[in-house]
C-alpha cells in the first residue's frame, strides 16, 4: 500500500479524540544522565496522570515488563503489553497512527528506524515496535519508505504537517533523498495538502532539531512556538530566526500562521551538561494537556499560555527535570491514538 490516500485517511491534530495513550517502559541505562533508579517512577507517575483521561497501553518486556508490572499492576486504565523495546522514546518508534475520514484510525505509517541516524545502537527491538503495535491492534500498515521519528511531525488535522528539516534531510537518516522527495512522501504517507519547513534546535536534544521541541499547532493557523530571551544561551539565535520564519509561513488552507512564543528555560544543565528543556514537549490527550515543568520562572507562564489555548481541557503541570535527562520530555514518551 503506497500511501494514505489510497485508503482516505489523514493525520489527526492530537488534540482531536484518542482511543488511547501507548508508552514503553524504560530500562535502558546507557541513555539517562544521572541515577537512573529516579527514571522508572517518573513513566509510573506519567502513566497514572494520562490513566485518569483515557486508557493507557504500556509495552514492555521481560524484567522491564516484571518491573512495570511492579509500578502499574493493577491501576485502572493501564494495559500492561509484552511487546520488546530497546528504549522508551515511543513517540518516535511507535507508528503513527492515521484517522478515517469516516470513522475509527484503522491504518498507521511504520516508518524505518535507525536510532536517530545511528547514535545509539543496537535498536533492532525498537525498529520492530511499530508492526508489532499494528499487528495487535489489527490495523494496516503504510510503509513509510523513509527514517522518520514522530517526533519530527507535526500536524493541524487540516492538511498542515510542521517539520524540521534538519531531521529529515539528514545523510545519517536518509542519504541521497533530496527536500522535495522527502516533501511529496509525507505528503502521500499521510494524506497531507501541505509541508511547512522550518528550523531550530536546542542545546542538548540529540534528535537534530524535533518539531515537537520547537513549534506545535493548538489550533489551524495557530502555532506555538519556543522562545529563548537570554542572548547567552546558544539556543537564543536559532529560536528568534525560527519564529521569524513561522511568522512568514501560510498553512494549507492560505491562512498565514499567528505565532505565539512560549519563553523556554535558559541554560538548563545536569552536571553541567546543557539539556533540552522546553514546555513545548507538553501531550494533548482527552480532557487534559501534560506540560513538563521544570521549577524555574518560565513554568507558570507557559502554563498559562497553555491554559489560555486549551480552554476546555485540564492544564496538569509535570515535574520533567529527571525525564529532560534522557534529552527528551513528556511528548517524547507518549503516542497518541485516535479514534
Amino acid at each position: 500500500m503506497s500511501g494514505a490516500e489510497s485508503m482516505d485517511c489523514r493525520l489527526a491534530a492530537e488534540w482531536e479524540p484518542h482511543a488511547a495513550t501507548w508508552l514503553a517502559w524504560p530500562h535502558r541505562r546507557a541513555t539517562w544522565l544521572g541515577d537512573f533508579s529516579l527514571i522508572p517512577p517518573v513513566f509510573a507517575r506519567l502513566a497514572r496522570l494520562i490513566a485518569r483521561f483515557e486508557p493507557v497501553k504500556l509495552i514492555a518486556s521481560a524484567a522491564a515488563l516484571d518491573e512495570a508490572r511492579r509500578h502499574l499492576g493493577g491501576i485502572a486504565g493501564v494495559e500492561l503489553i509484552d511487546i520488546p523495546t530497546s528504549d522508551a522514546w515511543i513517540r518516535d518508534t511507535g507508528p503513527v497512527f492515521l484517522a478515517s475520514r469516516n470513522g475509527a484510525a484503522t491504518a498507521a505509517v511504520c516508518w524505518t528506524w535507525n536510532a536517530w541516524g545511528g547514535k545509539y545502537p543496537p535498536w533492532d527491538d525498537d525498529a520492530a515496535i511499530a508492526r508489532a503495535i499494528c499487528r495487535r491492534l489489527g490495523m494496516r500498515v503504510i510503509e513509510g519508505g523513509l527514517v522518520v521519528e514522530g517526533g519530527a511531525l507535526e500536524t493541524d488535522g487540516d492538511g498542515t504537517l510542521l517539520v524540521n528539516q534538519r531531521c529529515l534531510v539528514d545523510p545519517a537518516r536518509n542519504p541521497g533523498a533530496s527536500r522535495q522527495h522527502v516533501d511529496e512522501l509525507l505528503r502521500e504517507r499521510l494524506g497531507i495538502d501541505r509541508v511547512l519547513w522550518v528550523g531550530g534546535e536546542l542545546v542538548g536534544d540529540d534528535t537534530d532539531g524535533h518539531i515537537d521541541q520547537l513549534a506545535r499547532f493548538v489550533a489551524p493557523g495557530r502555532v506555538l512556538a519556543a522562545r529563548q530571551s537570554d542572548t547567552g544561551d546558544p539556543n537564543h539565535a536559532s529560536l528568534e530566526a525560527n519564529l521569524k520564519l513561522l511568522r512568514s509561513l501560510e498553512d494549507a488552507k492560505g491562512r498565514r500562521l499567528e505565532v505565539i512564543p512560549i519563553e523556554i528555560p535558559p541554560r538548563f544543565c545536569f552536571e553541567g551538561v546543557q539539556l533540552p528543556a522546553s514546555h513545548m514537549n507538553y501531550y494533548v490527550a482527552n480532557g487534559v494537556v501534560v506540560v513538563p515543568v521544570f521549577g524555574g520562572p518560565t513554568d507558570e507562564p507557559a502554563l498559562r499560555t497553555l491554559e489560555a489555548c486549551f480552554p476546555d481541557r485540564s492544564i496538569e503541570p509535570f515535574d520533567a527535570t529527571e525525564l529532560v535527562r534522557g534529552r527528551g520530555g513528556v511528548h517524547c514518551v507518549t503516542r497518541d491514538q485516535p479514534c
